[in-house]
């Protein structure tokens, strides 16, 4: 299983709990760990040590700044932000699907069926959380992408490396920046999602890409049937969206305890 992340310095421990928990929960045997940075995060060795204790095989992938010169940047849209959206161009050659996933994510049953899916003929795989709002047709107005089926969250992200190399160009992407903007809110997805969400499988939020902080909009939507049982058994990818996040002391959300326990054990094995 090739799995994909893109952090700073600043949340390599949260990069650590997210990890553990894939180890503890999947059945993937061996895991490839690639971790976008455009400078050796400081604790290398101490991340590289960590993946080595859960048998994980852990691959810095360096960006150079210098090849997004041409890039339109200001403070809002940081060369950060081409990372992820451009990471075939930096990953191996050999590998073929690649799953992307935020930090501030536990995994908490089985990640193999989601990495295995049959892409059919889409780049990418990832789950809308537009099921719980009705802003799809707000977001295909915004980004003038009217072929797309909904607005995806790109926390979670399976990609088809080929197809993705094969059409996936950095001066699309930076042209459609320079196009659109002032209007781009949250600028990578909305990249992904007004260039090529036409090329996105839809996966089911409430199993790959459950938003913790819409709990009681999943209940209500499942009739009472997605309760607090429901996702521990059922749920795979537990996503702590937004800005309040479950390591913050005051985090006091209903899934704050089942945070905190990944984290202690994974300071138990630092």
């Amino acid at each position: 299983m090739n799995l994909l992340f893109a952090i700073d310095d600043n949340v390599v421990t949260q990069l650590m709990t997210t990890l553990y928990s894939i180890k503890q929960n999947s059945s993937a045997k061996n895991y490839s760990i690639y971790v976008i940075q455009d400078r050796k995060l400081r604790e290398s060795k101490k991340l590289q040590d960590f993946c080595q204790k859960l048998g994980m095989h852990y691959h810095p992938v360096m960006v150079q700044k210098s090849d997004f010169d041409s890039a339109p940047t200001t403070d809002r849209y940081p060369k950060t932000i081409y990372y992820r959206l451009l990471a075939h161009k930096y990953l191996p050659k050999n590998i073929k699907r690649i799953l992307y996933l935020d930090v501030d994510i536990l995994i908490i049953n089985d990640l193999k069926p989601l990495y295995q899916i049959d892409l059919k003929d889409y780049w990418y795989a990832a789950a809308s959380h537009n099921s719980l709002d009705v802003t799809d047709d707000l977001n295909k107005l915004r980004l003038g992408n009217y072929e797309t089926e909904s607005y995806y969250n790109s926390g979670v992200l399976l990609m088809d490396l080929d197809s993705i190399r094969e059409n996936v160009k950095a001066s699309d992407i930076f042209a459609y920046i320079k196009k659109k903007g002032k209007t781009l809110v949250l600028p990578d997805q909305d990249v992904l999602n007004g260039l090529y969400g036409q090329h996105i499988m839809k996966v089911p939020d409430e199993l790959y890409n459950y938003d913790a902080r819409m709990n009681p909009l999943y209940f209500a939507k499942s009739n009472g049937d997605w309760d607090i049982d429901w996702v521990i058994d059922h749920t795979v990818v537990l996503h702590f969206c937004g800005r309040d996040k479950p390591w913050l002391p005051d985090y006091k959300e209903r899934f704050s305890g089942l945070y905190k326990h990944y984290a202690h054990k994974t300071k138990q094995i630092l």
